[in-house]
């Protein structure tokens, strides 16, 4: 069998990435080893290992569910942040046949600005090929980011969600990314917060919407920026308590978001417990 080792990461699920391992399968048994190097986060003062690892991992999980669709067989790993690093290591350990490093176009990519093709052809005997692709070109997926902490698990939330996944069918599968900020910051918040992104990615799953997530940076318009960054999203959900309730809008979250982002940025209320219940 042979192993093509993929090196990519806002690239991974491109059309002429899909479509190159498809050819290549189709000239033989195949693996597909892919290597996603961490991203380092472009905003706020603190880096959280783990988010910008969450990150990686979500990118890997959709691109080997992408190519096991079409009958690929598939493994993924999260690499160094160096993407010259993470495909020596990843060289190193399962010795493919073939390499092929995903990027944007010349003056698109940091890889190529760095010289990341040229330096691992250099560097190995094996082959390495190098595929250009567009932002968002030939994705299978519709993005929408979805942020929010306490609201998480709100019926207004998902029933929004719900519309969304319902509206008028494109040519691509509609997923959700949810990001759950670390309200607080210390280990028992990123507990909560985790525990809040496992309940509702659950939940929307089993509603059949398809969905991932990671915890964020306790500062929400962070943990959107950063989250921007590492996927390519067509729109954002933001939800949150009533004004009265809500540090996130007394911070100007929304308006906030949407003049950085340029996109379309819907708005959900969610009443707290309490509230609903008459309390």
């Amino acid at each position: 069998m042979r192993t093509i080792l993929v090196v990519a990461n806002e690239t991974l699920t491109g059309g002429p990435l899909l479509e190159r391992a498809r050819a290549e399968a189709a000239a033989g048994e195949l693996r597909v080893v892919l290597c996603v190097p961490r991203r380092i986060p472009t905003h706020g003062t603190f880096i959280y290992s783990d988010n910008v690892y969450e990150a990686a991992q979500v990118r890997v999980d959709l691109a080997r569910g992408v190519l096991r669709e079409i009958g690929i067989d598939c493994i993924g790993e999260v690499g160094d942040p160096d993407p010259y690093a993470a495909t020596m290591d990843a060289i190193a350990e399962h010795e493919p046949d073939l390499i092929l490093i995903s990027t944007l176009p010349e003056g698109e990519s940091g890889w190529l600005a760095n010289k990341v093709v040229e330096r691992v052809s250099n560097a190995t005997d094996t082959p390495v090929e190098h595929v250009v692709t567009e932002a968002s070109a030939g994705s299978p997926f519709d993005v929408t980011l979805v942020v929010a902490n306490r609201t998480t698990n709100s019926d207004a939330l998902i029933a929004e969600l719900h519309k969304l996944s319902d509206a008028e069918p494109s040519d691509r599968e509609r997923l959700f990314i949810f990001v759950v900020p670390i309200e607080g910051g210390d280990a028992i918040a990123a507990k909560r917060a985790r525990a809040r992104l496992t309940q509702v990615v659950d939940r929307a799953k089993a509603q059949e919407m398809p969905s991932a997530g990671m915890i964020g940076d306790p500062d929400p318009y962070t943990a959107t920026m950063n989250a921007l960054a590492f996927f390519d999203i067509d729109e954002i959900v933001i939800s949150t308590y009533p004004e009265t309730r809500s540090g996130w809008l007394r911070a100007d979250l929304i308006e906030r978001v949407k003049k950085s982002s340029g996109l379309t940025v819907d708005h959900i209320v969610a009443e707290p417990a309490s509230a609903r219940s008459g309390a």
